[in-house]
């Protein structure tokens, strides 16, 4: 069964099973956008691999541009968001495979632990896009936190393998390079002695970790089942924010890693990212890049609240987060709330509300959001009383939790 994790506490309930996406084994097509754009236009993207076959060549770049508002950035209202800053001041590890210093949207704003200025998979600089990418022309594919510093920690070999060593002196290197924020993309089968003692390095030192909750999905030939839920690490160490990766719907699609729990769900499948060089961009789906968007919306948090703890960056991105079986990332509620989120929790989703089409978010709907009812008048509330919840009950409607409805103000 899959979870919330008790680690950082929030608006939790237990649930069956999440099913998870496959990768997408060949290119997205997704519409342009943007006055160049002709109707009906598409445009197809390459998928950026998570590691590379021996003889396989080095992640060149890309001749495919989105310029269409990707699903994910509408699903997280970032240009909401971006009222109220875009991570000035901090910095941001990525641990993962490089990130290249010559990719466009990041220029002037990497610097690189040892060699780890170059990607030879282009994994770690898609990450890395989405964290802190700048938009750039008439393309609005962006990172979240633009006016953050991303510090290129390489976390894997060359060619993209990992293990607990690896990662272990990745965590550490990020942690001496003045980090706050440091996004681990590895999510691995066992931990060790050496890598527990580098999440602990990292969190007396005041950095907060935010990894994968799961492996990035391979393809596997022969119908091979999934493997059953099981514990990641650093994902499942105390003390690490744990992300898993859903869908515009807000669910897994089938056949994806899953894990027994996770602390934050964030959009992780088909989501657009930038190449190792040059302007084009890649498609994405995977655990990591969810805990790509978390760590982006962690450095808005810790720009916007200097403040606050890593762990009280932590608990404040969970307590601010749609109430779902794993709480969804609001970055806009995290940065802007007033309030003691813990003292006043999160209203439960409108799945209702969908976004308007052609802006490059086919399907995709913005289930997620939240009414401040404390702030309500009499005559919402004895609209909802008189009409919404007679006609909701005609229909069979039932609260998810009743244990939160009645906890929740004005219910």
């Amino acid at each position: 069964m899959m979870t919330a994790r008790p680690g950082y506490p929030g608006p939790y309930r237990r649930t069956g099973r999440v099913p998870a996406a496959a990768v997408l084994a060949t290119a997205l097509v997704l519409p342009l956008a943007g006055p160049a754009a002709a109707d009906g236009e598409k445009v197809k993207l390459p998928v950026v691999p998570a590691r590379l076959e021996a003889g396989d060549p080095c992640t060149g770049g890309s001749a495919a541009r989105a310029t269409a508002v990707p699903w994910e950035q509408q699903n997280l209202q970032l240009a909401r968001t971006w009222e109220f800053g875009a991570g000035k001041g901090v910095k941001v590890a990525v641990v993962d495979t490089g990130v290249s210093d010559r990719a466009p949207a990041l220029a002037g704003r990497v610097s690189a632990v040892g060699g780890a200025g170059t990607d030879c998979v282009g994994h770690g600089t898609f990450v890395a896009g989405l964290i802190a990418a700048a938009r750039a022309d008439e393309v609005r594919v962006a990172g979240v936190a633009q006016e953050s510093r991303i510090v290129a920690v390489r976390g894997t070999d060359e060619r993209g393998a990992a293990t607990a060593a690896s990662v272990a002196d990745g965590i550490r290197a990020a942690t001496d390079a003045g980090a706050k924020v440091i996004q681990v993309s590895p999510a691995l089968a066992a931990s060790s002695a050496g890598l527990d003692a580098a999440v602990t390095y990292a969190a007396s030192h005041d950095a907060l970790i935010v990894a994968a909750a799961t492996p990035d999905p391979v393809r596997v030939s022969g119908g091979r089942e999934p493997e059953p839920p099981r514990d990641y690490w650093p994902a499942s160490a105390p003390g690490v924010l744990s992300v898993v990766d859903v869908d515009s719907r807000g669910t897994r699609p089938a056949g994806a890693p899953t894990t027994h729990g996770a602390d934050l769900a964030a959009p992780g499948d088909g989501v657009v990212g930038i190449a190792p060089r040059g302007r084009g961009h890649f498609i994405g789906s995977g655990a990591s890049f969810a805990a790509g968007y978390a760590a982006g919306a962690a450095a808005l948090v810790r720009s916007a609240h200097p403040e606050l703890s890593a762990a009280e960056t932590a608990r404040r991105l969970v307590r601010t987060a749609y109430p779902a079986d794993v709480p969804g990332l609001d970055p806009y509620a995290a940065v802007t709330s007033v309030q003691d989120p813990a003292a006043h929790p999160r209203a439960a989703r409108d799945d209702s509300v969908v976004l308007p089409p052609g802006n490059g978010s086919e399907g995709a709907t913005r289930r997620a959001l939240w009414i401040a009812v404390a702030g309500g008048s009499l005559a919402l509330l004895v609209a909802w009383a008189a009409l919404i919840a007679p006609r909701g009950r005609s229909r069979g409607w039932r609260p998810a939790n009743r244990s939160r409805a009645a906890s929740t103000p004005g219910h």
